[in-house]
């Protein structure tokens, strides 16, 4: 008789690991086609804003979804990011921002992110961000703003076209860029 225990993020039968996401059977082909390799992505809030229910709601979702999240926590500069980034190997960048600081943040940690080399990095944002500071932040390397109200699993949709593009890093001279619902 096959017994079914719960081991981490896998079902033990007949000690033979089978895979499953977020409690739900999925088989062994489907999860690791599912989660070749799960993505890095790093989601950090520059400045000195104080509000991260957003983030840590993004965060959540990316980590649910099967990517390794790191979270940097309230008030970080940019050069603190960076670092971030760089030491954690991200392939993602999410930034937030509430405080009406995004035109001067959001960009100073793209041109950061080409200045240390890490070009290939995508960079997406969040937060009271009006529509027209957006096309000035597209200029700047980033690839998606996601405004009060976008589903989450829009992001997750940003994230896996993200992937498919070859040029969509911060500093690749790209021109795609994600056009959000909100």
């Amino acid at each position: 008789m096959d017994k079914l225990c719960f081991i981490d993020f896998f079902y033990c039968c007949n000690c033979e690991k089978i895979p499953i996401f977020r409690g739900v059977f999925l088989g062994r082909e489907s999860f690791e086609e599912l989660m070749r390799e799960p993505l890095r992505i790093v989601v950090a809030k520059p400045g000195l804003d104080g509000h991260d229910r957003g983030a840590k709601v993004v965060a959540r979702t990316l980590r649910d979804a099967g990517h390794e999240v790191i979270y940097t926590g309230l008030r970080r500069t940019a050069q603190q990011i960076i670092d971030t980034v760089r030491d954690e190997d991200a392939r993602f960048l999410g930034l937030s921002s509430l405080s009406g600081a995004h035109n001067h943040l959001f960009p100073k940690v793209c041109e950061l992110l080409v200045k240390e080399g890490l070009d290939d990095v995508i960079v997406f944002g969040g937060g009271i961000i009006p529509f027209e500071d957006r096309d000035s932040l597209f200029a700047c390397g980033m690839k998606a703003i996601f405004g009060p109200g976008t589903p989450t699993n829009e992001i997750l949709q940003f994230i896996e076209q993200a992937c498919e593009i070859s040029d969509a890093g911060v500093g690749q001279n790209g021109t795609w860029h994600w056009e959000s619902s909100a």
